[in-house]
């Protein structure tokens, strides 16, 4: 890889999409969302077009025009960094995103490590410069492969791959990650929100996750407490942000949700979801932004 790479560690947005009424996506809202990330939440980075951004049901024009869109508005705003999945490799690499992150095939899907590492090889060889990461979601792809054993040599075959999003709640397969991508000053980013304290004493650099969006600031709080040493206050922090997931799912708690409560919370319009995830109940929505905005105004 010849450009010099900045490590991604912190906290990253997994962005909801803002769609019209109509459901068309609405690039309006970019501008205006980036700045309530970065004024609000203190977050920094994103993550475009993946499970929270319904990316699998957007249009391949649609995930480009996103991209773009994301990475227009995002220069020149305090070195944000553009992390997008589910767009052509050599489209992000055109629009000057820091990375691309693939997903596995989950129709036809690999039987082994072997042939998931060819795959995103053979994306990579789109975009040869661009940092590669490997997304494991095992929950929604079905594909249970340990990422480590994905990630065993795969520098060899991929001289752009700089690490992993882990959405998976095996910590013993998590930690094998940390400790492989070590010697090669690799990111690992968790994906699992309410257990992150979990992935950090692992030694995990980051995170990715759709709640970031709205309690960014707090979990920003959280980090800086882990850092310092302050133990205490990473549970107590952790806890707390445990009980409001916990309501939410009791709720019911899923993409659609969440993206309503995005809308209650930050005011900006999100629209609705794409089909087949239906519009969830106004109601629902603003009891969980209400528990949200309680636990943010305590901090």
């Amino acid at each position: 890889m010849s450009r010099s790479v900045k490590k991604l560690t912190g906290l990253v947005a997994a962005t909801f999409t803002p769609l019209t009424a109509e459901g068309e996506i609405n690039l309006s809202v970019i501008g205006p969302y980036i700045d309530y990330l970065i004024e609000k939440q203190n977050v920094k980075s994103v993550f475009i077009n993946g499970t929270t951004g319904e990316g699998c049901s957007l249009t391949v024009d649609e995930r480009k025009q996103l991209a773009a869109a994301w990475c227009q508005h995002g220069k020149g705003n305090y070195g944000q960094q553009k992390c997008i999945k589910g767009t052509r490799a050599r489209h992000a690499a055109s629009i000057g995103a820091d990375g691309i992150a693939v997903i596995s095939p989950s129709y036809f899907k690999p039987i082994n490590a072997d042939a998931l590492r060819l795959f995103i090889k053979e994306v990579s060889a789109f975009a040869p410069d661009l940092p590669m990461y490997y997304y494991h979601i095992p929950s929604m792809t079905g594909v249970a492969l340990d990422a480590a054993d994905v990630l065993n040599g795969i520098e060899q075959m991929i001289p752009s791959f700089q690490g992993v999003k882990y959405t998976g709640t095996d910590l013993r397969d998590l930690g094998q990650c940390v400790c492989y991508s070590q010697s090669h000053n690799w990111s690992v980013m968790f994906g699992v929100d309410e257990q992150l304290l979990g992935a950090l004493v692992l030694g995990v650099h980051g995170a990715v996750g759709s709640t970031y969006n709205y309690l960014g600031h707090i979990v920003n709080q959280m980090l800086a407490a882990f850092d310092n040493g302050n133990h205490m206050q990473t549970r107590a922090l952790q806890f707390e942000f445990m009980e409001v997931i916990t309501f939410a799912k009791n709720l019911g708690f899923d993409v659609s949700v969440n993206k309503q409560v995005m809308s209650e919370v930050s005011g900006l319009a999100m629209g609705p979801p794409r089909l087949p995830l239906l519009p969830c109940p106004v109601s629902k929505a603003q009891a969980i932004a209400q528990k949200i905005k309680d636990f943010s105004q305590r901090h």
